[in-house]
This record gives structure tokens, sequence and C-alpha cells, in this order.
């Protein structure tokens, strides 16, 4: 049959016919391809009208992978599936229930492929086995709600085993004038406690000019209360009576370390386990003998090195344990695993479990051992292999409160332990050959020794070495020279005060070419209602009884209400050389335990907490003296 072709025309190229190809369709082709499309067309109507719905006969225990089949939110980027934003609730509770039915349903297939008997049978026995479930889970709630209010019905009924230790309260002066000072420092308690009560309750710290909770990092994440141990045993010693019970309420009732958290182990045990082991050894509550030892077990896995130097900080979920990711090579630090020893030997003595004391006595051992660079303990100490870190030595930060602990180990021993005061006196001798310099001015300072030379500064926190120097001068081979000593350096901390336009100190002061007892750089002129110039202060008032140091702190007070106080309470600030600085917003827990209590205790008679019967942890928190604290005996009812 002939073809039907289209005219086209010949095109020709150097005489040579170009074929040509053709630009429309034949008849027949059109035919075809519009049969194509009507043929489609009705396939697809058919289907959509005609065909039966198969959602309901999908058996969900036939799906596999729920998680890979649910549609993301917002797509794939790269092959990745974006994730549903977490705001978007109720899409991933409208996925949670899915997976429970898909579960529920392989459940049922497998119980009737099991059995042998019909899904209808199998999802009867499916239903009565979690009903069963769910009641033995509410049975076991119950059970654990039951004992928990069990335990703190037990925790609110105070019991007893003594009636606390001499001197916990009382101590009124009988001068109307000192009085009046020792009830305005009251007031300022009150005041902060007031403020933390109403603002922050159960948070660690309370910022007092935003007036809500506060945190540090010391804290971990977790609201702990700190200020409330922090500050309860102070409320017993000014006989704060109704606060202080709330405090203890809270205590007994919702002071808890459960749950992940990772903290410092040094401040848990001097805020924390001090705290909890001074309210016991004050009132006798065995609630806080208990509440301690919960505290102290959490932090003992932090003891488990090589060398038994405790690391910085502790999960007390997880139990592992890390140092401070700037400190030296790993190192631990000095004034951190130094700081155990009144605690924990405390604690073994009153729950009759030695482990406590066998690990500081660990560390005892370890120090007494190795050898000191210049008879000077170094700031950081290697926790695995037992040497020590960079050269660095100071009696402010990072190294405090060891020394302090040295000379107070033996007095809490009832002068006992003769390897703590064997150390005591070889430091405190290395420390004044070699680190306790006077200025042009005549001002005594213990300077820093850093890799072979001397830097010439102070810290604040150091200023607490002028009340232990005291402390231990009756004790010391020339009474006279230390009690000198520590007059010396009570001066110098209090000519920090008054250099500065607030009458408040900074954090660090330097003694440079016409610099003296003063700071030179801005990220040192701070003050954060640290305690130890007061703290100073106090224990040359109880031990040289010059009125010069009472007059001292109530400088600080007036000083402390002047640029401190606020409607909220106490705050911190960034300046102390502007008339009007600004602040810093944190009413920190040790202004509570420490400041307050030791500017108390300066208008108050010796008869409150005396130092023959009574050593003070780094957060002033008072713990008894072996043989000469004897506690009140339990009264049979």
């Amino acid at each position: 049959m002939a073809a039907y072709v289209l005219p086209v025309s010949q095109k020709f190229i150097n005489g040579v016919p170009v074929p040509q190809g053709r630009k429309t369709l034949r008849l027949k082709e059109k035919y075809i391809i519009l049969l194509v499309f009507v043929t489609f067309g009705l396939v697809c109507f058919g289907a959509f009208f005609f065909l039966p719905d198969l959602r309901d006969r999908v058996r969900l225990n036939n799906i596999r992978g729920v998680d890979e089949m649910m549609i993301p939110r917002r797509g794939i980027d790269k092959g990745q599936v974006i994730k549903h934003d977490d705001e978007h609730v109720h899409l991933n509770d409208e996925k949670l229930k899915f997976k429970e039915q898909v579960n529920r349903d392989v459940d049922i297939a497998k119980i009737g492929k099991k059995l042998n008997i019909s899904e209808h049978d199998a999802a009867n026995i499916k239903k009565s086995i979690d009903s069963e479930k769910e009641e033995m889970a509410n049975l076991r709630k119950e059970e654990a709600r039951r004992k928990a209010e069990e335990e703190k019905k037990k925790d609110r009924k105070v019991e007893t085993e003594h009636e606390g230790g001499e001197g916990g309260q009382g101590g009124a002066p009988s001068d109307p004038e000192v009085k009046k000072k020792r009830d305005k420092v009251r007031e300022m308690m009150k005041h902060a406690w007031d403020n933390y009560e109403k603002y922050a309750w159960g948070a660690n710290e309370l910022r007092p000019i935003s007036k809500r909770g506060h945190s540090a990092s010391i804290f971990g994440s977790l609201s702990l209360g700190a200020t409330i141990i922090d500050a309860a045993d102070t409320l017993y010693i000014m006989e704060l009576m109704d606060e202080y019970q709330k405090a203890r309420d809270w205590i007994a009732t919702s002071f808890t370390f459960d749950g992940a958290n990772e903290l410092s182990a040094f401040e848990t045990n001097i805020r924390f386990v001090g705290g909890l082991l001074s309210l016991y050894a004050l009132t006798g509550d065995s609630m806080y003998k208990r509440k301690a030892i919960s505290v102290a077990d959490k932090l003992l896995p932090a003891f488990n090195t090589p060398s038994g130097i405790p690391q910085s900080m502790v999960n007390t979920k997880t139990g592992s344990a890390r140092n401070w990711g700037w400190a030296s090579g790993g190192c631990s630090i000095l004034a951190e695993f130094g700081s155990f020893h009144l605690e924990f030997v405390y604690l073994s003595e009153i729950s009759g479990n030695s482990v406590y004391k066998d690990k500081v006595m660990k560390i005892r051992e370890v120090l007494n051992s190795i050898e000191k660079p210049n008879g000077l303990y170094p700031n950081y100490l290697n926790p695995r292999t037992g040497r020590w870190g960079q050269s660095h030595t100071a009696i402010g930060a990072l190294g405090d409160s060891f020394y302090e602990y040295l000379i107070k180990s033996w007095l809490q021993s009832g002068k006992k332990d003769d390897l703590a005061k064997k150390m005591y006196d070889e430091a405190v001798q290395a420390i004044v050959d070699k680190l306790v310099k006077v200025s042009p001015g005549g001002l005594t300072y213990v300077a820093e020794y850093k890799s072979g030379r001397l830097e010439n500064k102070m810290d604040h926190l150091g200023c607490f070495a002028g009340g232990m120097f005291a402390l231990g001068a009756k004790y010391s081979d020339n009474e006279e020279k230390y009690l000198n000593l520590g007059a010396g350096i009570s001066n110098t901390c209090h000519e920090s005060y008054v250099r500065s336009e607030t009458k408040l100190g900074p954090e660090a002061f330097r003694f440079d070419g016409n610099t003296e007892a003063k700071s030179i750089r801005q990220n040192e002129k701070y003050y954060i209602l640290r305690p130890e110039v007061v703290e100073t202060h106090f224990y040359m008032w109880r031990l040289t009884k010059e009125d010069k140091y009472r007059d001292w702190n109530w400088e600080a007070v007036q000083a402390l209400e002047k640029h401190c106080r606020v409607d909220g309470g106490y705050t911190g600030v960034r300046d102390v050389y502007q008339s009007s600085p600004s602040q810093d917003d944190v009413q920190q827990s040790f202004f509570l335990a420490e400041a307050l209590k030791y500017l108390y205790l300066t208008f108050s008679d010796d008869s409150l907490i005396p130092l023959d019967k009574w050593v003070f942890n780094t957060e002033a928190h008072p713990l008894p003296i072996q043989g000469a604290n004897t506690v009140i005996e339990k009264k049979e009812k």
C-alpha cells in the first residue's frame, strides 16, 4: 500500500541531496497516541472509583521499621532525615501512640501463634496481661510512695542522739553597744535569709536584684538548696529558730542528691557534708547524720585513683570523676583534695565506718612522703602519678584551706594527730622563710611563688592566714612571733579595705612599685561577699582582745550595708574603687555561712562556739574537738 508522504523542500550541499526528517506525524500515528492517552485515563478513573479500600486490611504486625516510615516534618537533606522540631510535641505523641499500637499488634500475633489460638482470643489474653502488668506497676509505685512518705515522716520527727555540743547558742554580750552591733548582724542575716526564702527557695543561691534563683557550675545542674544547708547552722547559732525549723524541715523532706549531676567534690564536702555535720554536732539530730553519710558516699568515687588523691569533679549518678580542664596537666588541686580531713574524720567517728577516715589518711600519707620543693607545697598534684604539677605555691587561691586543715586536724583530734602538727609546722616555716614579705610601707603579706620567682600579690582568699597563724601561735616554738605575724596579715588585709572607695576589699591586691595593698588589674577589683578578712579579725579579737579588731569588723558591716544591701538581699560589687559600683546580683551561700557568722561571733561573748571546744571547717561550719567538747547527753523522757 502506498504511503502518504508530506511534500518537503529538498536541500543540497555541494550538489548532493541531504536527507530531510518529517516535521509532522502521520494520521495513523496520531490515532495510536490518542488511544494510549484514553486508555490511561480510563484506568486511573476506574482505580480511583472502583478499587476497594485496603487500608483496614493492612496488618500492623507486618509493618517493620516504624521509625523509618515516619515522614519527617522537615524532609530529607543530603540523605539525612531532618528530625521533628522539639516544639512539635503533638507529632511526637502521635508517633509514640503509633509505635505502641505496632508493638501491641505484634504481641497479639506472637501470642496467637505460640498458643495456636485465634487473633480475637489472643487479643483478650494480651489485654488481660496488660491489665495485670499495669496493676503490678501501680502497686510498686504505691509501695515506693509509701516508703518515701515513711522516710519523710521519719525525718520530720526529730530523733536526737544527744542534746548538742557545748556553746552552740547564747553568748549575749553584757555591753549594750556591742549587743546593738550583734543585733544588727542578726538583722542582716534575717534580711538575707528572708529574701532567699521568698524568691529562691530550694535553689542553690539567690539573685537579690533580679529576685530569682541562681546556681554556679560548682553545684552542677540540680537545685540542691545550697544556701539552706550552708546557712542553717548560722540560723541556729543566732537563735533564729523559726527560720532554722523551716530549713530543717526542707533538709529532712526535700534535700536529695538523686539524679545525674556533676559537681565539685570539694565544694560539696565543705558546704553540704560540713554543714550537715555541724548541724548534727550542734543539735544531735540524727537526720543530719544520715544525710551527711548519703552525700559523702556520693563523693567516694572521686578517690578511686592510683595515688588515692581525689579528683575535682564527680558525677553523683554514674560515679565517674575527672579534674578541671584548666588545671595543670589534669592535676588535682591542693586546696581541694587537702580539705576533706576535718569532715571525713568526724563522719567516721559518728558513723562507725572507717572508710571516710581511711580515704583522707591516704592523702595525708602521700603528701607526707612526697618531696616538697624548697619545703613548699605546689598547688597541683597528678592523681595518677602522685607527682607535682607546675611549680606554683600560694596560700590564697588553689592552696589556702590545705594549710588550715593541718593545724585544725591536730586540734580536732584533741592534739593527738602528731603527723598533722608536724606537717603544719614544717609548711609554716617554709612559708615564713620563702614567702612572707614586708612592703616598703611596712605591710606584711604572703607572696606567691611561680616557677622560681616571687609574685608580690595576695588574694582576698589568702587573708584567712592571719587567723590561722594566730590560732597556731600558742602551740608553736615562738608564740609571740606567730601572733605578730597574724596581726600583720590582719592589718594588711584591713588596709586593702580602707584603701578602696567602698571600704570593701578587692579579690586580689599587689605590692608593685608604688602600689601597696591595692588592685591594679580590672579583673581583680571585684568583691563577692567573701569572708576571709572578717574571719581573721574575728580570730584576732578572740585571741588578743584588742578592740581594733571589733572596730574593723564593724567597718565591714557598714560598708556591706552601704554598697551590698539591696531590697532583695545582698550582692557583690564589680569594682571596689568606684563610689557607686555596679553590682553582680549574686548572694553567695558562703555570705550566710561564713561572713555573717564570723561577724556575729565577733560581737558575742567567747562562750558562744568557744575555740577550745570547736574548730571551724573552711566554710565556717563548727565541728567538735574530741575529748574537749562533751555533748550534752540525751535526756530520758
